[in-house]
């Protein structure tokens, strides 16, 4: 899987039931608060996977959680060696998303500071 390195207009509006291939399992979109909640799960029902945005003193903190139900004795034991390598990939996925945002804030901050400098030199 590869994550892009910019914002994608066509998936800025996300819907409760739309649906991603992720590996042999769909997910399905459960819960949309915008820019608030994403909540997923597998069609199995076996898996969430839940984005929250938690606004507290003028920053924003992205979290993600992910909740399995591992009914039996062979999905426990097969759940043991692919956890280190999923914090590995999720760190890098929210390490990605938080690059993308932080450029995005700076380009918005910019135009702001852009715009009032052309509203100030237009003033009598």
């Amino acid at each position: 899987m590869h994550s892009v390195d910019r914002v994608l207009p066509e998936f800025q509006h996300p819907q409760v039931g739309d649906t991603i291939g992720l590996g042999s399992n769909q997910m399905r979109l459960e819960r949309v608060e915008p820019r608030r909640v994403l909540a997923w799960r597998s069609e199995d029902g076996n898996w969430v996977w839940t984005f929250v945005l938690d606004e507290h003193d003028g920053t924003t903190r992205l979290i993600s959680r992910n909740r399995f139900r591992l009914p039996t004795l062979a999905a426990r034991i097969g759940m043991l060696p692919m956890e280190p390598g999923s914090l590995l990939m999720e760190r890098k996925m929210l390490g990605g998303i938080k690059e993308r945002a932080e450029r995005l804030a700076s380009a918005a901050a910019e135009r702001s500071s852009r715009e009032a400098d052309s509203v100030q030199t237009r003033l009598p």
